[in-house]
């Protein structure tokens, strides 16, 4: 998913508006839409200011590293499926 795509679903689900973004950065509503469309070549400091607009930040992430960060973020656990849990250990080790 692309940074815009990822300000776009973010935005949706805040319910936040063109206007209201363009409000709190001081950019047009043309060009928060199209920097939102992936339309124009924004600078960095742009899509900083919509991400901070939406209360979210811009995160580099190595490339090796973006699949952990992916699954933490859909809410799924991150290492092995069939790791037994704190309680099933602690049980298991009761005599």
């Amino acid at each position: 998913m692309t940074i815009f795509q990822q300000l776009q679903q973010r935005r949706n689900h805040q319910g936040k508006t063109l206007q209201y973004l363009a409000t709190l950065t001081g950019m047009s509503v043309p060009q928060v839409s199209n920097v939102l469309g992936g339309k124009v070549d924004a600078r960095l400091g742009t899509i900083e200011a919509l991400a901070n607009a939406m209360d979210a930040s811009i995160v580099v992430i190595p490339k090796h590293l973006l699949p952990e960060v992916e699954r933490l973020l859909s809410g799924k656990a991150i290492g092995p499926d069939d790791v037994p849990s704190s309680v099933d250990r602690f049980l298991a080790s009761t005599p």
